[in-house]
């Protein structure tokens, strides 16, 4: 057994790892980007190293940093997590090179299955069966465009490098295919260094069923039965569980043994998984997609219902250990779901978040999981991938499972930036997900009817609470300070007697425009915030009580003091002024009023320019893009916001800051019609 593993990855997966290495007696070495210095999993690492800058491909991509870094701390081993340089076959080899071990199957069957186009015609000749498409290697925009017309609409574009769902994209219409080529070529050449596409006819109603397989050196090949993944945006699963409610044990056994057969065609080694379409009308079809030579982000759900720690079995493969478990040793109790925390806004169109971690409360209970990367104070970039932790719960039965998920997203707080558990409470809850009824288009369907919870008076009242506790007015002495002369008061000054102070509260929905929800607040001793816990507060008016969770952010003058609030199904931050900060904020309105200003298009987040749609000068119409740029392993194209002049301030491989003014667009001057006499 290796007495030292470096874990080549970042956040939550290299934290999960770390664990299993600890409970083996094994060193733990971790890296890290210069973004990463005070990130979790290297707090948590026996040793760590910086391998480089923020940017992936200079540091986490970074092969010959990562292998230094190995060899330098006398590491044996090397796990790659998932993403990354997981799949990625030169590494393979240069940890072979090395005389390190890569925790992870050979490189043949990197090359086979790390390639979409290989692995598919690899599996068709041995007879499983496939979704209809073109997957020739090497063809050009121009060749894909003319095979696709053959093809029946809508179809889905795919890396061939990809993995995780990263970089597909669905063409509807045959016109929208050569600028959807385009795009995907970009995505894919940043995300994994390799533009080759594929293109599939898409199935309207799939399910997306994978299957977990362990394989030693020795020839032993079993499965751990199959994860449920249906539940997807833009290809990105979202919620996992297993096993699946749409298979029965005959289909379980088949699809099983149609995944352990694809592992012993490549001589597979370690832990993978084999990805199926299946039919939801005809659930005994299935239908080859991909196999995942890694660990995946759903593996918990699996160890949960199993009772097996995969990363401990890749390590003992990789080893040489020979299996100790048997095909009849697996038996599958209870079940498991698991829901993804992502830095996303999703009422938003679930545009990345980034920001400080200020407040974090992570959930516990009965069969409640957590793999999380996260920290308070940690800071929330854009360079990476936005998933921030795993909400893992797992019950006696489907039912209990969900209803134990709901329960522990709702007690998951994240103050600092906005996340998507309010999002995922709510696809827990959804009936059609309570019955199994899903498919992988589902949540596109539901997405316009999705209702995000808004803040009330209550939450208004508790952030003005604290607003006035952090300028040392209390509830039950306001109205009753005498600091100075008397009339002055420490939120400003009164010609009479001591004045209860009132505060200004608004909440901006995040990513709109939309108008603030504003609220005032008067602190009369009406209502009183009695501290409960760390962060937590109990509001108590003279009616009711109820539990709140508040922490206080940076704010200025003109914002206010920010508070995030969590209660209920709501969390947010809310902006609270004193009546001195509200009027420097009005005059700042009126003075913005008063000044023209071009209509301009801001940079939603930090990011990448990676395309720019027209030259400065030229004319456009609204909705024309003007820049498209990447943060978060996501393009977001940003339009005109009305016809004019496109006034352009920067160029392709800009880096842009939250807020930047990226172009503008100069309205034509409408001509004066009016007649002379």
């Amino acid at each position: 057994m290796f007495s030292k593993v470096l874990v080549a990855n970042r956040g939550e997966i290299a934290c999960r790892v770390i664990r299993t290495l600890h409970r083996m007696g094994i060193t733990a070495v971790a890296i890290y980007s210069e973004a990463d210095a005070g990130a979790k999993h290297v707090a948590l690492a026996d040793e760590a190293l910086c391998v480089g800058p923020a940017a992936a491909n200079k540091s986490y991509l970074n092969i010959e940093a990562v292998i230094e870094a190995a060899s330098s701390t006398g590491a044996e081993a090397i796990h790659p997590g998932y993403g990354f340089l997981s799949e990625n076959v030169e590494f393979a080899r240069a940890c072979t090179a090395a005389g390190i071990t890569f925790i992870g199957p050979a490189e043949a069957a990197l090359e086979i299955m790390g390639d979409k186009i290989r692995s598919k015609n690899h599996v068709a000749q041995a007879g499983v069966p496939l979704v209809e498409g073109i997957s020739e290697p090497g063809l050009s925009d121009e060749q894909l465009i003319s095979a696709g017309e053959k093809m029946t609409f809508p179809v889905l574009i795919k890396p061939s490098a990809g993995g995780g769902g990263k970089g597909m994209h669905v063409v509807e219409r045959p016109e929208d295919l050569g600028e959807t080529l385009a795009t995907a070529r970009r995505v894919a050449k940043a995300s994994f260094g390799d533009d080759t596409l594929f293109i599939e006819q898409l199935i309207r109603s799939p399910r997306h069923i994978e299957v977990q397989v362990l394989a030693d050196a020795q020839g032993n090949v079993i499965h751990l039965g199959e994860r449920e993944c249906s539940l997807q945006r833009r290809h990105q699963k979202v919620i996992e569980e297993a096993p699946s409610a749409l298979l029965d044990e005959a289909t379980r056994a088949r699809i099983g043994q149609a995944a352990c057969d694809t592992a012993r065609s490549v001589d597979y080694l370690g832990a993978g998984t084999v990805e199926f379409l299946v039919s939801d009308e005809e659930p005994e079809k299935f239908y080859f997609m991909e196999m995942n030579t890694r660990l995946q982000v759903e593996h918990p759900v699996t160890e949960e219902v199993t009772g097996i720690d995969l990363v401990e079995q890749q390590i003992r493969i990789a080893a040489g250990q020979p299996l100790s478990l048997r095909q009849e040793d697996i038996t599958l109790t209870g079940h498991s779901v698991e829901a993804r925390i992502y830095a996303e806004d999703a009422e938003a169109r679930f545009m990345p978040s980034a920001g400080t971690i200020i407040g974090l409360q992570e959930p516990t209970g009965e069969g409640i999981r957590v793999d999380s990367g996260m920290l308070p104070g940690l800071v929330i970039g854009t360079d990476y991938d936005p998933m921030l932790a795993k909400v893992i719960a797992t019950g006696a039965d489907r039912d209990q499972a969900l209803s134990r998920l709901h329960q522990a997203l709702g007690g998951t707080i994240i103050h600092g930036l906005t996340t998507n558990t309010a999002y995922l409470q709510q696809l827990v809850a959804d009936e059609d997900v309570r019955r199994g009824q899903m498919d992988t288009t589902m949540i596109e369907r539901k997405l316009p009817d999705l209702q995000f919870p808004t803040p009330q008076q209550h939450h208004a009242v508790a952030a003005g609470l604290l607003a006035a506790q952090l300028k040392g007015l209390h509830p039950e002495t306001a109205g009753n300070q005498e600091e100075g002369p008397t009339g002055w008061q420490p939120d400003g000054w009164r010609h009479s007697g001591a004045q209860n102070p009132v505060f200004a509260v608004s909440w901006q929905p995040p990513g709109t425009t939309a108008e603030p929800q504003e609220f005032d607040v008067i602190v009369d001793g009406s209502s009183r915030l009695i501290p409960v816990g760390e962060g937590r507060y109990l509001l108590r008016s003279s009616a009711t009580a109820t539990e709140v969770h508040l922490t206080a952010g940076e704010g200025s003058r003109q914002t206010g003091t920010e508070i995030w609030i969590s209660s209920g199904d709501f969390t947010g931050a809310l902006s609270v002024l004193d009546q001195e900060a509200a009027t420097h904020r009005q005059l700042a309105e009126i003075e913005a009023e008063l000044t023209e200003a071009l209509p301009e298009v801001t940079a939603p987040m930090p990011g990448t320019v990676v395309a720019v749609g027209v030259e400065s000068g030229h004319e456009v119409n609204a909705g024309d893009v003007l820049v498209v740029i990447e943060a978060m392993k996501m393009e977001h194209r940003l339009a005109a916001p009305t016809a004019g002049t496109a006034r352009i301030n920067v160029a392709l491989g800009d880096q842009v800051s939250l807020g930047q003014v990226l172009a503008a667009v100069e309205a034509e001057q409408a001509e004066n019609t009016e007649s002379k006499d």
